[in-house]
């Protein structure tokens, strides 16, 4: 390949926003060479490159937006301390049926047993799938959305809630709700309902999250197990919890 042709197709490249053949095209053309490649194949291998390094870099950026407090997979988490869990139940969820069909999951049990990892897990799950999350706990959701109605910015700040594909509202139950508090959590229920999703954990029993009852159960995992957080040595805590959607 001659130099001017060479970076004619740099500039091209740029122009149509294909950074990575920019970078690399002398490499393609070196393994195409090794590889005696036809013109069809050397073309779908640049592009099919191209999109996985689009996808990364979609992906990586929503992971940066989304709030979340890590990026823990669900091969990062420990079932053995859960044993009465079934782990093909929490994986039939991070095959996001529930998400491309507008529903909810629920993640139910006391402090430490791990709900917030899985609820993480099945955001970045949802996140490589191409769906945008968000993740916020219900008392960061609650202040921002006072301090946004105060300043007169209600309908801006509740777009933050409900523009992403999944939204995981976290540490649901925790703290009492004033009924102002309540209604303005309702808002953002309301409005997501059937319209994206939304995973939430809570220490309360189902029937007990009064502002979530839209959410319709489809599967329930009632399990013991020790909590991830404080493991002594001899100590089981109970727990009762469900899966939701």
């Amino acid at each position: 390949m001659s130099e001017l042709t060479g970076n004619r197709i740099r500039t091209t490249a740029g122009k149509l926003g294909l950074p990575h053949l920019v970078e690399t095209i002398n490499e393609y053309i070196r393994r195409a060479d090794e590889a005696k490649m036809g013109y069809l194949d050397f073309l779908d291998r640049v592009l099919s490159e191209e999109l996985a390094v689009r996808d990364d870099r979609r992906f990586r950026s929503g992971l940066r937006l989304s709030k979340l407090p890590h990026h823990k997979t669900l091969d990062e988490y420990d079932f053995s301390f859960q044993p009465e869990l079934d782990p093909r139940k929490v994986k039939d969820l991070a095959t996001l049926s529930f998400v491309e069909a507008k529903a909810n999951a629920a993640l139910l049990g006391p402090p430490g047993v791990g709900k917030t990892h899985i609820a993480v897990a099945l955001a970045v799950a949802a996140c490589r799938a191409g769906y945008s999350i968000y993740f916020t706990s219900l008392d960061d959701m609650v202040r921002h959305l006072k301090s946004a109605e105060a300043a007169g910015r209600l309908p801006s700040k509740l777009g933050t809630y409900l523009r992403p594909s999944v939204l995981v509202v976290d540490e649901v139950g925790y703290q009492p709700l004033e009924r102002a508090e309540a209604n303005l959590v309702f808002q953002v229920i309301s409005k997501c309902y059937e319209k994206g999703s939304i995973i939430l954990t809570s220490n309360k029993t189902f029937g007990k999250a009064h502002l979530f009852r839209r959410t319709r159960a489809r599967c329930r995992g009632s399990f013991t197990g020790s909590t991830l957080r404080r493991r002594r040595r001899g100590s089981v805590v109970p727990y009762l919890a469900a899966v939701m959607t």
